[in-house]
This record gives C-alpha cells, structure tokens and sequence, in this order.
C-alpha cells in the first residue's frame, strides 16, 4: 500500500518427490534491492534443483548454496559501485517425500501449521530478537519496536555468511508458510494461525494473507508461500509421474 517498487522475489515448484519453495526480501538502495533478490532466487533454485544434487547431504547442500549466493551477491556489490550495500533476506523450504529440510538468513521466516498449532520454525536475525533472547524485550515489545526492521544478517552484505539450517519429518495435513517480513510485520501469529487453518485452497489462503496485510496498512512489500501436505507416501518413486 506504501512503496511503488517490489524488492521481493520468490520461487515455489513441486516435481516429483522435491518441493522447493523460497522466499527472498531485498534491500540496498535503488534497484538494488531487488537485484539481489532476484540473484538469490535464482542461484539457490539452480543448484537446490540441479540433477547432481545428493539428498543425502541435503542440509549441507542447503547451507552451500546460500552461501555462494551470499559470494556472488558480494561481489557484485564490490564490482558496480551503484550495488554497494545491497543484500536480501533469503528462507528456504526443501522439500524431500518424508523430510523437510530450512535454510534462514535474515527475518523473512518459516511457520509450520500441525494439528491445529503454528510454530514458528526459523529465527529471525535481527536485532529486536537479540533483545529478545537476552530479556530485554518481550515478543509483544519486540514487535513494536522502533528498530524492529533492523536485521543482523544477509545475503550479501560481507564476504561471508553463515546460514541457519533445521530439518524435520512431514506429516499428513501439515502447512507450511514461507514470506517476508512485510505479511509477518503486519500480521500476528495468533491471526496468521487463524487464517491457516482455512480450508481454503492455497492460492485463497495467500490471497486472504496478503489482503490482511494491507487492510493493516500493507507497510512493505508483502510475499507469501503456502504449501499443504495432503499425504506422505514413503514408497513413492518419483519416476512414476506421481508427486510425492
């Protein structure tokens, strides 16, 4: 409702047993924001998807790929003077048939939504957080905080970065929400919990997201992934066409 560019990117996609789904929120001056979004995206979709990739080591694949984005991002900063500055948060959502696998840097974040409870999975790397964690601040404090959009760590601001990585197992009748500051900032958890739990399709679940946010005065750029788990085959092979 406020700013006229888009520093957001995204990328969702399901083929065969993998689901991929990331979330990128760019900052850095003019046009630059966006850049370095998009290159995010981009890289981390190119080599989250590549066919060489080993499940087995997926939680470092994950890690390896949002630091050489944080390399390139870098660089490009360093070689065009008009880029200097520029970063972007980056979430991702690698989805393995039964395992779930989330690559964190920054505060756009990643909700789970399971037997009627959401659980905020990453942890924001900002400064009202640290706060936070120290006891300086409650959640509710935090929230409101004048420096509350203040993040820690990017992709893209130095040389390197050190990425946070969780994994877990999927269950039947799990959501999974993927977005950017610009929902979460204008929308509580306790509503964002209340408006999962619709049993709306995906695509309505993230229309009804986006127009909370705005009704709440839709600050930033909002970006939002939904990803229901209707079922969890073990047996699946994904060369039968089916997704798993």
């Amino acid at each position: 409702m406020i700013r006229s560019g888009n520093e957001d990117n995204f990328f969702a996609d399901i083929s065969g047993h993998r689901g991929l789904f990331v979330v990128a929120d760019g900052m850095g001056g003019h046009a630059a924001g966006e850049v370095a979004s998009e290159m995010a995206v981009h890289i981390l979709t190119r080599e989250l998807l590549q066919s060489a990739f080993e499940e087995a080591r997926a939680n470092e694949c994950v890690a390896e790929a949002l630091r050489h984005a944080n390399a390139a991002i870098y660089q490009r900063t360093t070689d065009e003077v008009e880029k200097q500055g520029m970063g972007t948060t980056a979430s991702v959502l690698l989805m393995l048939g039964t395992r779930y696998v989330i690559g964190q840097v920054g505060d756009s974040r990643i909700y789970l939504l399971r037997d009627g409870r959401l659980r905020q999975v990453t942890k924001d790397h900002s400064y009202v957080q640290e706060q936070v964690d120290a006891g300086r601040l409650t959640e509710e404090q935090a929230r409101y905080h004048p420096y509350s959009n203040v993040i820690t760590r990017c992709v893209g601001a130095s040389a390197a970065v050190e990425p946070d990585v969780y994994e877990g197992e999927v269950q039947a009748g799990d959501v999974f929400l993927v977005a950017s500051d610009g929902l979460t900032g204008m929308v509580d958890d306790r509503r964002l919990q209340q408006l999962l739990l619709s049993r709306s399709s995906p695509s309505r679940v993230v229309d009804v997201l986006i127009a909370e946010a705005n009704a709440r005065g839709g600050l930033d750029n909002i970006t939002a992934v939904v990803v229901q788990v209707n079922s969890v085959d073990d047996d699946c092979d994904p060369g039968d066409g089916r997704a798993c």
